[in-house]
């Protein structure tokens, strides 16, 4: 009989090689334990900072209740409707979230990308970017990843809507693998959209947990509420190599 999603369980261990993973990867300073969750300061107008905890706890609901400005995550392994139903107003939940996990490699032969693009890697610290170009040196496709364990991280797996169902997705997956294995490192994980997710799945990621994101929303003049759309934010993260706005789709835990 099939486990319900709802009742997956993430490991402490993964979620914290995976928040580590994605520290690195956006080049802000390593996370803190604290009071039940992993505290990160992002430092960005539109994610002043999350706490990511591997459960739903009273901690979740007591970092809830002290926090009033808007631009803070609350990024919890957990159901929605667990999340929901013990958050204070005026939070709100956001798209859903999926944490995955990859045991194995990835089927298919080596990346190939159709005619007319090319592969360019950026070497940072504790971090590698690669993009897909187009014919024109414009980015089609971006991704990343880190290496802060015994886990890769990849991250920010991103297709600009006008070069959507070429396989460009699939490509720049499995040469973010190449790079792993070039590393040593077999298993890996992210967190995925619901559109990533489909993508994945077939690529031999599995489910691994829920993953529920909730922020304030924030009040902009004449009394109208913003939500913060992690696939739509526009933001000036640190080793910025694509400008992610409405016609770029990310598939994985953008914000």
């Amino acid at each position: 009989m099939a486990i319900d999603e709802r009742d997956l369980k993430a490991d402490p261990a993964v979620v914290r090689i995976w928040v580590e993973g994605w520290a690195l990867t956006r080049q802000v300073t390593a996370p803190v334990f604290a009071n039940g969750g992993y505290r990160i300061e992002v430092g960005l107008p539109d994610q002043k900072r999350r706490h990511v905890f591997a459960a739903y706890s009273d901690h979740v609901r007591q970092h809830a209740e002290t926090i009033s400005e808007p631009f803070v995550f609350l990024k919890v392994c957990a159901p929605p409707g667990i999340v929901r139903t013990n958050l204070p107003q005026p939070w709100r939940l956001e798209s859903p979230g999926f944490m995955m996990l990859l045991s194995g490699p990835m089927p298919g032969g080596p990346a190939c990308l159709p005619d007319g693009y090319v592969f360019d890697h950026q070497q940072h610290v504790g971090v590698t970017i690669v993009n897909v170009l187009d014919g024109s040196g414009e980015i089609a496709a971006t991704g990343r990843i880190g290496f802060p364990g015994e886990l890769a991280v990849y991250d920010r797996i991103c297709t600009h809507d006008n070069h959507r169902r070429k396989g460009l997705g699939r490509a720049l997956m499995k040469q973010l693998e190449t790079l792993s294995h070039d590393q040593g490192v077999r298993r890996a994980a992210l967190v995925a959209t619901p559109d990533g997710r489909a993508l994945y799945e077939t690529l031999g990621w599995q489910l691994h947990s829920l993953y529920t994101t909730a922020v304030i929303p924030a009040v902009v003049s004449g009394g109208n509420r913003r939500y913060c759309a992690s696939s739509v934010i526009v933001s000036s993260y640190s080793l910025e190599s694509v400008s992610h706005s409405s016609s770029a789709r990310a598939s994985d835990d953008f914000a």
